[in-house]
């Protein structure tokens, strides 16, 4: 599936805020997390400026935010989510292969984190990600260098 990549802006919180909600509410609650407008409105926002959205023919499907952290010559892929109508078409796993891909070149590592009841860590492991460290609703991970 094709798809475009644009910055994000203040214009999109209400979608990205809906986006979150329909994606990441029912693993936040399941590992005890807070779901509050508050705590969701503070996640968008932390590193905004490297927020994107995905679209497809036009139409907002996503959010891709990747940020290069330079103290631990690392890319960090803060948040990746896809409308539940979108996923399963390869799109998650194309961008986070791209930046894998140009870490590597650059002999730079990935990192993230995943909630420990999102099935979206059997992607990161498909991915060749590996833990290195937990809390108790989380794994930190990381790939290559």
């Amino acid at each position: 599936m094709n798809y475009t990549l644009r910055k994000a802006n203040d214009g999109d919180l209400d979608f990205l805020l809906s986006l979150r909600r329909i994606t990441m509410d029912n693993y936040l609650l399941s590992d005890g997390v807070d779901i509050s407008d508050k705590e969701h409105i503070f996640r968008i926002k932390y590193n905004f400026e490297d927020a994107q959205i995905i679209q497809v023919n036009n139409k907002n499907i996503g959010l891709f935010k990747a940020s290069f952290i330079s103290e631990k010559s690392q890319w960090y892929i803060f948040q990746i989510q896809i409308l539940p109508s979108y996923q399963g078409f390869g799109i998650g796993r194309k961008l986070i292969t791209d930046l894998c891909d140009k870490a590597k070149k650059d002999k730079l590592s990935v990192g993230l984190s995943v909630l420990k009841s999102n099935p979206a860590k059997n992607l990161y492991d498909a991915l060749g990600f590996q833990v290195v460290g937990s809390d108790c609703s989380e794994y930190e991970m990381e790939y290559g260098a």
